[in-house]
């Protein structure tokens, strides 16, 4: 029977009369690229010498951080590398030139007496804040053959794909290949159905859906959200955000991401009702829980009483009350003084004023204190206002109201409905006194 063999153990003049560690090794499977030489800095004698385990730690670290070559888009005849990641592409700098970009300009800046960057792997030209899968679907677009571009127009198109084209074409200024793409995601989810509400059967209606179906959902929804907001595209942003709202009035889910990315991007067009959602649907609360650990924020969970349970961050509660205090505060307003509107001139010359005002002082106090209208909660006011408007249009004609005047004061209560509308997002905003 054969003896284990033993594993080799350098000494340490073994390890002293090695090769520098930081010498190149050169992969036989790569073709030899020209580098200019740089120098090696002089070891002193004094250095102190390397143990066998620090020599090991270096080649491991080594071997992991090398950069690889991508397998698409490392050409065999492209005249620019780049690091992304840590992936090495190779591509044509006549194609990265195209569309007055930032590398148009980038190519033009003088090197002085550095070595040029983009020549050798060694010395790639690095770019920050992409990913390697962000670049690859960028490089596709400018790559892509006829049938490849076509195929974005047809219902299997890779949306993600688009995305992360017109991401990184903006942050490089292609702005042609940057409006092709924001034009082909605009047009496919203005498909009816949109293909962003096409979820899985339960989902978004149910409390706990599917967690990859949630999660792929929120994350697509956000990337378009910020991408609209990025790429100063309000038609889509307008859409997104229309289509946003129509997931939150069926889940608390969307509610949730909807006031979020509000916060984070300024949507005043969407915060608003967001913050309206969740104040109507959830027992918000944020800390920690009774036994010491951190809450999770963005986390649901359904009550006895009903209503789901939601873990918002401090200033999200915080401006959820705010908003509450300040909703309360104007319904008490409009509650106390009938809302004011301008007479009809013909109110005054054929009929008796101050009947007519008296009138529709005694409509408001009545309505206003109706048990319909008390059993919604005070903080919704544009619901209340909206039963008071119904009911004045059954109030028919036995009034001592002028005609005119019921259109006047129809038409005030229209335009309050739609003021308090359009400032929903202010009473939740700090700063905003009401």
């Amino acid at each position: 029977m054969e003896a284990a063999p033993v594993p080799f153990v350098p000494s340490e003049e073994d390890i002293m009369s090695s090769p520098e560690p930081d010498a190149e090794f050169q992969d036989p499977e790569r073709p030899t690229q020209t580098c200019p030489l740089r120098k090696r800095l002089r070891r002193r004698s004094s250095s102190p010498a390397v143990s066998v385990d620090q020599l090991q730690f270096s080649l491991s670290r080594q071997g992991t951080d090398e950069p690889q070559r991508d397998t698409t888009y490392y050409m065999s005849d492209g005249s620019c590398i780049l690091l992304v990641g840590k992936t090495l592409f190779n591509v044509h700098r006549s194609i990265l030139s195209r569309d007055s970009s930032s590398f148009a300009t980038l190519f033009t800046l003088p090197q002085g007496d550095t070595p040029e960057e983009g020549t050798c792997d060694e010395r790639p030209i690095v770019l920050q804040g992409d990913t390697p899968d962000e670049f690859r679907n960028f490089l596709w677009a400018l790559y892509a053959l006829p049938h490849e571009i076509m195929a974005v127009r047809s219902p299997q198109v890779n949306l993600n794909r688009l995305i992360d084209v017109a991401k990184i074409s903006n942050k490089y200024s292609f702005k042609a290949t940057e409006l092709w793409a924001l034009d082909a995601i605009q047009k496919h989810i203005e498909k009816k159905p949109s293909p962003l509400l096409n979820i899985p059967l339960g989902f978004p209606f149910s409390t706990n859906p599917p967690a990859s179906a949630l999660r792929d959902s929120k994350a697509q929804i956000s990337r378009l959200i910020r991408l609209a907001q990025t790429c100063a595209h309000q038609k889509l942003l307008d859409t997104m955000v229309s289509l946003l709202r129509q997931l939150m009035s069926s889940s608390l889910h969307f509610s949730y991401l909807a006031m979020t990315l509000a916060d984070e991007l300024n949507l005043k067009e969407l915060r608003g009702h967001a913050y309206m959602e969740v104040l109507q649907k959830s027992m918000f609360l944020s800390g920690r829980n009774s036994d010491g650990s951190a809450m999770v924020e963005g986390d649901i969970q359904e009550t006895a009483e009903g209503r789901d349970r939601l873990v918002v961050s401090p200033i999200q509660q915080h401006r959820l009350l705010a908003g509450y205090y300040r909703l309360s505060k104007t319904w008490d307003r409009l509650r106390a003084v009938p809302l004011a509107f301008e007479h009809a001139p013909s109110c005054g010359a054929n009929w008796h004023q101050h009947s007519c005002m008296q009138s529709w002082i005694e409509f408001w106090k009545e309505k206003t204190r109706a048990d319909v209208v008390l059993s919604v909660d005070a903080a919704h006011v544009v619901e209340r206002l909206s039963f008071i408007l119904k009911e004045f249009d059954k109030w028919g004609s036995a009034t001592h109201m002028h005609q005119d005047c019921k259109t006047m004061a129809k038409r005030a209560m229209q335009d309050k409905i739609r003021s308090v509308q359009e400032s929903l997002s202010d009473f939740f905003y700090e700063g905003v006194q009401y």
